[in-house]
């Protein structure tokens, strides 16, 4: 299992989770950005760089992936392709992305932007990443690493 990052919107809390992550288990991370991210040096980590524009790295990542690999996304459409080639996909705050519930939540992602393209407010966004975050993603990373 390889674990790819779509990282231009990924926290740094989660990078260094799986920085350390990939060391300790010896797994291939790779980050797919279209700017500029510091990685450490190890030989289980790795950075692609792709162009600016819409969709770019995931676009990237969904070439790339593999069945059976890892996404790290909150983006709901790269997550239902990841899952269409056979992969996983969860989310920076250790939500396990699955087929029976991609496509609801693709439809309220799609209902949500409708409305603000229409000029209704909806919420504020997500709310911040919290240690409770930042431990069901290390938690679950770890459940799917000692699978492996």
């Amino acid at each position: 299992m390889k674990i790819w990052v779509d990282a231009d919107a990924c926290p740094v809390v989660i990078r260094e989770i799986l920085f350390r992550a990939a060391t300790r288990t010896q797994t291939e991370v790779t980050l797919v950005a279209n700017q500029r991210i510091n990685i450490p040096r190890s030989p289980y980590i790795r950075f692609i760089q792709v162009s600016q524009g819409f969709d770019v790295a995931d676009n990237e990542i969904v070439k790339r992936v593999q069945p059976g690999d890892l996404v790290i996304t909150s983006d709901i459409p790269l997550a239902a392709e990841v899952l269409d080639k056979e992969a996983m996909a969860l989310s920076p705050r250790g939500e396990m992305f699955s087929a029976n519930s991609i496509q609801a939540q693709l439809t309220m992602r799609d209902f949500m932007e409708t409305m603000r393209s229409s000029g209704v407010q909806v919420g504020g966004g997500p709310a911040p990443m919290n240690a409770a975050d930042r431990k069901a993603f290390a938690d679950r990373l770890d459940r799917l690493l000692s699978r492996v």
